[in-house]
């Protein structure tokens, strides 16, 4: 066996994350917080704070929904427009993978839950919504653009994080003109699922990103994602108030910054460990003691968790399907991202015959 095909297998990439997370907890206790200041910021937790922060990140994640409904209405034919509630629906059960499972699963499977709601859809749908997918990721750079610049003129940013934030803003910008001028380049027709992997790959970026030809759902796509981060940096800084943090709305920005950060690349699963310290080292220059801002962390990961979670069992259950398909997506997933249409097509169909027996079983239970 190949060392490549060795890597892929699931036991293997199985086996390292739980290599890396053991170590991480390990660095944790040894090198982490005083676990007793820890467990005290937790006693004197205000809960009606914390309700409102999962509020506010509940409504952001509705606002996100609604601007990748506005890139779908760019990238499908007007005929095959996909109905708003089969668009959250799919964004929840994207939220729950992505919170549940190893890896980004979710925005695959946000893709063939949406798929399966279309089925008169030419062929290439899919890897158009794929692009879709692309495209409406594409959007938070806009509002982490904003945020970054903020951040760096009003808040107490450690020289690290400085170069951290510099380095990420530089590279996602660098992500977006690139994706700008491809999609400003000539259009070509919808993917056919009949193309060469490679090309099929390049075809449906291209077609997702048409909203960046239309200005004004563009302007409306953006705007709505711009508001989903303002009411998840309104979350943030409440969450601060349930710890009695006492810090400006600058301090906040800075949290969401390097949170997003420390999450870019999946060392082990969350991060756990690292996010609370991203989070705890720059409060300090706001007076708050390390284990207070490490509790906070926790529960900033927390709500996060709770609202994917919570949005994506909703999902689920309007979808009637389980988390054992999702497994089964993982299992098949595979490192090359020329297969992604082929794991969404094969995940529309897990999905379908899960449904119809669903559906057997209930009418097997009615005529009983």
């Amino acid at each position: 066996m190949s060392l490549a095909r060795a890597f892929r297998s699931a036991w293997t990439q199985t086996a390292i994350v739980l290599a890396l997370f053991s170590l991480a907890l390990v660095l944790i206790w040894w090198r982490g917080p005083d676990w007793d200041g820890v467990f005290d910021a937790f006693r004197f937790v205000i809960w009606s704070w914390i309700v409102l922060a999962l509020l506010l990140n509940v409504l952001s994640t509705l606002f996100r929904a609604l601007s990748w409904r506005l890139t779908i209405g760019q990238a499908l034919p007007e005929a095959h427009q996909p109905r708003l509630i089969h668009v959250f629906s799919a964004f929840g059960v994207g939220l729950f993978a992505n919170a549940a499972l190893p890896g980004r699963l979710g925005e695959l499977a946000r893709v063939a839950t949406l798929r399966r709601h279309l089925p008169d859809a030419p062929p290439g749908t899919s890897a158009t919504l794929i692009g879709t997918v692309i495209a409406h990721r594409l959007f938070d750079i806009v509002p982490a653009s904003i945020l970054i610049v903020w951040v760096l003129a009003t808040a107490e940013v450690p020289h690290w994080a400085v170069v951290a934030i510099l380095i990420a803003g530089a590279g996602a910008l660098a992500i977006f003109t690139v994706a700008w001028m491809g999609a400003r380049r000539h259009h070509r027709p919808m993917v056919s699922e009949g193309m060469g992997s490679a090309r099929r790959l390049l075809v449906m970026v291209r077609g997702g990103l048409s909203v960046l030809k239309a200005p004004v759902p563009l302007a409306g796509a953006v705007f709505l994602q711009c508001l989903g981060w303002l009411l998840q940096l309104l979350a943030v800084w409440v969450a601060m108030k349930a710890f009695g943090i006492d810090a400006p709305l600058h301090a906040a920005g800075l949290v969401l910054v390097l949170v997003n950060i420390a999450t870019i690349v999946p060392l082990w699963p969350g991060n756990v460990g690292l996010v609370q310290a991203a989070v705890a080292v720059p409060l300090r220059n706001y007076g708050v003691p390390y284990a207070t801002g490490f509790a906070y962390g926790l529960a900033l990961q927390a709500l996060e968790m709770a609202c994917g979670v919570g949005l994506g069992l909703l999902a689920l259950a309007r979808e009637g399907t389980s988390l054992a398909v999702l497994r089964r997506m993982r299992e098949d997933e595979s490192d090359s991202a020329e297969n992604a249409i082929e794991v969404v097509r094969e995940l529309e169909q897990d999905l379908e015959e899960e449904t119809e027996h669903s559906q057997a079983r209930e009418g097997a239970s009615l005529t009983r």
